[in-house]
């Protein structure tokens, strides 16, 4: 009996001692990560101060102010999600989903070489742009800050649809007072690309009848 007690005893001391062997330090806990939840995501940066992170205020300046580079990007986003090489169920490719007449008006016949080639699909945007914007000089000076069948018309709406669906139909929907409601292929209308890319400032973007490029 007295050996077992003797066990017993022995054997709570070395789990006493292991134990406090075993307690963790008291450390000063330090919050290393900032988890921040926006739209339901999480996101970890490393450090509180914003001024650590100066690409991420060029991604807010290209999405927030209503420049150029702000519309090329949102239409880019909006047409291909930004992918240089995509080329779509009808064949309209790149960046900006270019169809094969569009290409020709700008003075690109490559279509292959257009594809692997990101400047030449930045400036062929711009390109068209210009040409659309000369087309369509007249609708942009008449209609501009007008509301037409719920839509605020801006320049750079004007400019978006005609990207979508040609001048012609851009000229159309102004012709019947935004009655008649062109859609693409996949269902997109005229109507809602001069709402979603109304109010950007185009005006660096030189209307010009002739505007190509070399291939």
């Amino acid at each position: 009996m007295i050996k077992k007690w003797y066990f017993y005893a022995s054997l709570i001391v070395i789990i006493t001692f292991l134990s406090l062997g075993f307690k963790p330090f008291n450390l000063e806990t330090k919050p290393w990560f900032l988890i921040e939840k926006t739209d339901g995501s999480e996101y970890l940066f490393p450090s509180q101060k914003e001024d650590d992170y100066p690409e991420l205020k060029k991604v807010n300046v290209i999405f927030t102010e209503k420049r150029l580079i702000s519309f090329k990007e949102a239409v880019a986003f909006k047409e291909s999600q930004g992918k240089y090489r995509l080329v779509n169920s009808l064949g309209y490719m790149g960046k900006y989903q270019f169809g094969p007449q569009a290409l020709r008006s700008v003075g690109i016949h490559n279509d292959k070489a257009f594809l692997k080639d990101p400047a030449l699909q930045e400036k062929a945007f711009v390109a068209l742009l210009s040409k659309n914007k000369w087309i369509l000089r007249n609708e942009i000076e008449r209609y501009e800050g007008k509301i037409i069948n719920g839509v605020q018309i801006t320049e750079s709406g004007i400019l978006a649809a005609a990207h979508l669906g040609g001048a012609g139909s851009v000229k159309n929907f102004f012709k019947n007072n935004g009655s008649r409601h062109f859609r693409d292929a996949y269902g997109t209308s005229l109507k809602s690309y001069m709402r979603a890319f109304g109010g950007y400032d185009l005006s660096h973007i030189e209307a010009d009848s002739d505007a190509t490029i070399n291939d």
